[in-house]
C-alpha cells in the first residue's frame, strides 16, 4: 500500500486466546490497523510452534481457534491478510539463504534466546531453537516490513534482523529495508492467581469464555491478603482484581480505590463489579466470533484468500534476493 510502513506480527498457535493476549499484543495490533500509517500482515507462526513442541497433532485446530479469536478482536482480514506461516514456502526458502550471513557464536550471544531456554526449561537446545530469530528475520523481510513492534525484551530479535538486512545489501546489493524496532510498552495482565496470564496454569480468561464462566473464574480470584472481610481496609495497589478494573473499568477506578481501601466495598462485590465489566468488553468479541463459527467455509476463504495475497509479495521479493544473487 502506497505511503504505509509495512508491519509483519504473528503468534505461534497455542489455541484460544485469554485477555493476556489482548492486552499484550491484540489490542496493539486492531490500533495500528486501525490507525491508518501502518499496512499489516498477521502470520500464524506454526512453524515457530516446531521449536518448542514438535507434536503438531492439534497445530491445524489450534491454529483456527486463534484466528477466530484474531478476528472477534477486530482484526479486518481485507485490510490485514492473515495466513499460515507453513502455506508460504518461500519463508523456510529465504531462512534457509540469511542462515549463511550470520554465525552460531552470534546466535548463542541473543540474551532474549538465552532467558527463554532457561524460563522454558527446555535441555538442550535444538538447532531449529537457536535459529529461531533467523527464521524471525525471513518472516519480516519477506515481506520486506520497515517497522516492528515489540518490548524492550525483544530488541536484540530486531537487531539481528537489521544485522542480516545489512549484511545481505552488502553482499549482493540493496533488496531489504533495516527494520526501526517500535519500541511498545505491552502491558501485561496477570492471571487469577497473580502468576502470568496461561491456560496451562488454569488462570485465564478467554476471549472466548460466556458470561457465567467469567463470573465462575472471577470468584476465584485473588486479593489482598490483609483484607479478610467486608469492613477491613484494603490496599488496592497489590491487588489482583484492582488491575482488573484499572484496565477494564477505568471510569470507576476511583470510587472502586476508596471503596476499598476505607473497607466499604467488600471483595465479593468488587470482583463481580468487575467481571460485569470483563462482559460487556467482551461480548462484541463473542458475536463476532459466533458469526465466523457458524460459516466455517468463510473461514477457509480468509485463510486462502491471505495466503494468495502474501505468496504474491513472498514470490516478488525471493524473485529479487534471486536476481540479486545472480541465482537462475
Amino acid at each position: 500500500m502506497p505511503n504505509k510502513k509495512i508491519i509483519l506480527s504473528g503468534m505461534r498457535p497455542t489455541g484460544k486466546l485469554h485477555l493476556g493476549h489482548w492486552a499484550g499484543a491484540l489490542e496493539n495490533w486492531v490500533a495500528l490497523q486501525n490507525g491508518g500509517g501502518y499496512s499489516n500482515y498477521h502470520l500464524i507462526a506454526d512453524y515457530h510452534a516446531l521449536t518448542t513442541n514438535i507434536d503438531t497433532s492439534d497445530i491445524h485446530a489450534f491454529s483456527l481457534e486463534m484466528v477466530l479469536d484474531w478476528l472477534s478482536a477486530g482484526i479486518d482480514p481485507e485490510v490485514s491478510p492473515v495466513f499460515r506461516q507453513s502455506q508460504i514456502k518461500e519463508h523456510t526458502e529465504l531462512h534457509l539463504v540469511f542462515s549463511m550471513l550470520i554465525t552460531t557464536a552470534r546466535l548463542e550471544r541473543n540474551p532474549t534466546l538465552k532467558e527463554q531456554v532457561r524460563d522454558l526449561e527446555l535441555g538442550p537446545m535444538s538447532y531449529g531453537y537457536l535459529g529461531y530469530p533467523v527464521l524471525q528475520a525471513a518472516d519480516i523481510l519477506l515481506y520486506k516490513g520497515e517497522v516492528v513492534p515489540v518490548g524492550e525484551d525483544q530488541l536484540s530479535h530486531v537487531e539481528i534482523t537489521r544485522e542480516i538486512a545489512r549484511d545481505f545489501n552488502r553482499q549482493y546489493g540493496q533488496v531489504f529495508p533495516e527494520p526501526a524496532a517500535k519500541l511498545t510498552k505491552f502491558a501485561r495482565l496477570p492471571g487469577l492467581d497473580g502468576k502470568k496470564m496461561s491456560k496451562s496454569l488454569n488462570n485465564a480468561i478467554l476471549l472466548s469464555d460466556p458470561p457465567d464462566e467469567v463470573n465462575k473464574k472471577m470468584k476465584k480470584a485473588v486479593t489482598d491478603p490483609q483484607k479478610i472481610r467486608k469492613g477491613d481496609p484494603g490496599r488496592p495497589d497489590i491487588c489482583l482484581v484492582f488491575t482488573y478494573h484499572k484496565k477494564f473499568n477505568p471510569s470507576e477506578e476511583d470510587e472502586i480505590r476508596k471503596g476499598c481501601e476505607s473497607g466499604s466495598l467488600g471483595c465479593v462485590d468488587c470482583k463481580m463489579r468487575a467481571a460485569e465489566k470483563i462482559n460487556i468488553f467482551l461480548e462484541p468479541f463473542r458475536e463476532r466470533r459466533k458469526k465466523y463459527e457458524s460459516e466455517p467455509e468463510k473461514l477457509d476463504k480468509i485463510l486462502r484468500d491471505g495466503e494468495e495475497r502474501a505468496r504474491a509479495v513472498a514470490s516478488q521479493t525471493m524473485s529479487d534476493v534471486h536476481k540479486a544473487m545472480k541465482l537462475g
